[in-house]
């Protein structure tokens, strides 16, 4: 199961995302490869975008990211937010939201 929690406090956003799916065997699980895939895209778009002021850890079945609010990383977290809340409408054996 993948725990996800998402929360806003004052002018952060904070992701954290623990654990594996399970949905399929290693490599074949489409689950974990749109989550995983989501997040690296988060945190590519705020590179590209030039924010070096964020905390990000990522590995084997972590992640993290704590980042100030502003216009644009609101639209960014925003939309991770809803890509994640989807997915885990989607598979929820396998995914739980907790925002």
């Amino acid at each position: 199961m993948i725990n996800i929690k998402y929360n806003t406090e004052d002018d952060i956003y904070f992701f954290e995302v623990k654990g594996h799916a399970m949905y399929a065997e290693y490599g074949k699980d489409i689950v974990c490869a749109s989550i995983s895939t989501a997040l690296i895209m988060t945190v590519n778009l705020l590179s590209y975008l030039g924010y070096n002021d964020y905390i990000y850890e990522a590995k084997e079945g972590y992640f993290k990211l704590k980042i100030k609010k502003d216009n644009i990383t609101s639209a960014v977290c925003l939309n991770l937010d809803d890509t994640l809340k989807q997915l885990a409408l989607q598979y929820p054996k396998n995914v739980k939201y907790n925002g």
